[in-house]
């Protein structure tokens, strides 16, 4: 397959050898990945003694699912090489599939910043802004979609140069949301907390280095497949043969591969238990249980109760939750409240 402008393509045409075999092998792991986040997520929210809604868990297992249709595409399409339709399909889903990743790790940066910083993560200022990245996502998502259906069926020149520009923007635009958690969270460690009335606090298990860990090198891996993709994007192919950077190892190390290691990585180290907040936390305090009770809805600072991702997962009553505003973390190795 190749470019707007006739260049060849990350991955190029798929062909029964090697795509078939390679894409089925990847599609297995992602299912027992999707299956083995699915499964957490039912266990913590049906647990007989304590009720966990970390809707996380069921995010991961929806890209995984996008990840098992791509890849399914892709299948077809080494089937039907000629086959227009599912053509684009399959470079509409592997392209767009990998923003609900970046969504959650924007999502469990703002975690880490809330608390080592809860008199800044709570403002409202910081949760506009937080929306508003979030409202880019999706505005990134309609522009790679469109220029993608318009760079394969189009067959006009200039129609098909602008959407290649479109998708050299998207695609730094893309690399830049993946650094962002990176970049966020270790400023925040940088930074030292100067607020007397509202210091650092822990939240779920471990340290909080651990969770920053296992936060950061998910970021990085995923800056490392979007950063390569767009460079890819921007190198001219000398004579318009494909180089290495276009070969089908290339293809599925970058995309597939990185992002198969982040989800497993989620799943082993239990981001799901590392990064639990008490549900209903909305002011300082409330993470580590120090605030008047996260159910009681506090707005301490001009902070919002946790808002977009989890909206619609809250337990009908405080009682239901496992761990409440009333509940302080402790650290299972300390025994004592986990700090930074």
């Amino acid at each position: 397959m190749s470019s707007t402008t006739g260049q060849p393509t990350l991955g190029g045409t798929p062909s029964p050898l090697p795509d078939i075999p390679a894409a089925a092998t990847l599609l297995a792991l992602f299912g027992i990945a999707g299956l083995t986040h699915l499964t957490i997520f039912l266990r913590n929210r049906h647990h007989p003694n304590r009720t966990r809604r970390f809707i996380f868990s069921f995010l991961l297992f929806v890209f995984s699912c996008t990840r098992i249709a791509a890849l399914s595409l892709r299948i077809a399409w080494a089937r039907a090489p000629h086959d227009a339709k599912i053509a684009v399909a399959a470079t509409v889903v592997t392209s767009a599939g990998v923003l609900i990743l970046m969504i959650v790790n924007l999502v469990l940066a703002r975690r880490v910043v809330r608390g080592l910083h809860p008199a800044v993560g709570w403002q409202r200022d910081v949760k506009w802004v937080f929306l508003g990245v979030l409202g880019s996502v999706i505005g990134v998502l309609v522009m790679v979609v469109a220029s993608l259906v318009v760079s394969v069926t189009n067959g006009d020149a200039v129609a098909r140069g602008r959407a290649r520009d479109v998708l050299l923007f998207a695609g730094v635009y893309i690399t830049v949301l993946a650094v962002l958690p990176a970049l966020v969270v270790l400023v925040a460690r940088a930074v030292p907390n100067r607020g007397e009335r509202w210091p650092a606090e822990g939240f779920g298990k471990g340290s909080m280095g651990g969770k920053m860990a296992l936060l950061v090198g998910a970021s990085l891996l995923l800056t490392a497949g979007a950063g390569f993709r767009a460079g890819v994007n921007f190198a001219a192919a000398p004579g318009g043969l494909p180089q290495w950077y276009h070969s089908k190892a290339a293809f599925y190390c970058f995309n597939f591969g990185i992002e198969l290691a982040v989800v497993w990585a989620y799943a082993v180290f239990r981001f799901d238990r590392r990064f639990y907040v008490p549900e209903g936390s909305s002011a300082p305090g409330h993470y580590s249980g120090n605030g008047q009770g996260a159910a009681q809805g506090v707005d301490a600072v001009g902070g919002q109760e946790e808002e977009g991702i989890e909206l619609g997962v809250r337990a009908a009553t405080s009682g239901e939750s496992g761990i409440t505003g009333d509940s302080r973390y402790k650290d299972p190795v300390r025994g004592e409240r986990s700090a930074v």
